[in-house]
């Protein structure tokens, strides 16, 4: 149905999978859907790519997620702005947008989703907003903020890379999709 609520009793958890759209049109192409603390969680891209700005506000409402597999496949993305209410980047959200070319994370992302960026054989730069609390970045290289873990490799860089030795956490696929490096 256009509608459905979930209630979750406390210490509990409820997953739930559908499809949100009717009465949730926006001028912008994404759907998405409004969660209980009224905010809102961007489930899927429907518009030509390009070129495109995730909105910090849909219908009064904070855009606080991108959600799994968001963007997953649209190899005309070549480049995206992410709204500073996002704190939450889902799982393989943007896998496989392989026109992507750099992303900057902004300040307010606090949880990014395994494979977020995979398959993404363009990405020569993923960029942290350097006030972020828990990503950061050096030569364009996701890292956590401490910079003992190696988050992701952009899949589009050329030639070598020398691992820190304060590196003491590679994530798995890490290097996927990495056929240049050599």
């Amino acid at each position: 149905p256009d509608s459905q609520t979930i209630y979750v009793n406390a210490n509990s958890t409820a997953s739930a999978i559908g499809t949100y759209a009717p009465q949730f049109q926006y001028s912008n192409p994404f759907d998405y859907c409004i969660i209980a603390s009224n905010t809102v969680i961007l489930t899927a891209y429907t518009g030509s790519a390009g070129v495109v700005a995730i909105p910090s506000i849909i219908n009064n409402l904070p855009v606080t997620g991108i959600g799994d597999n968001a963007f997953n496949g649209f190899s005309s993305l070549t480049s995206i702005t992410i709204g500073t209410n996002i704190t939450n980047i889902g799982f393989e959200s943007f896998y496989g947008c392989t026109s992507l070319t750099n992303i900057t994370i902004p300040a307010s992302v606090t949880s990014i989703g395994d494979g977020a960026f995979g398959g993404c054989t363009s990405l020569t730069a993923i960029n942290v907003n350097p006030n972020n609390p828990v990503y950061s970045s050096i030569g364009g290289v996701l890292f956590n903020q401490s910079q003992t873990t190696l988050i992701e490799y952009p899949a589009g860089n050329v030639g070598s890379y020398t691992i820190s030795n304060s590196i003491t956490t590679i994530e798995s696929r890490a290097f996927a999709n990495c056929s240049s490096l050599t």
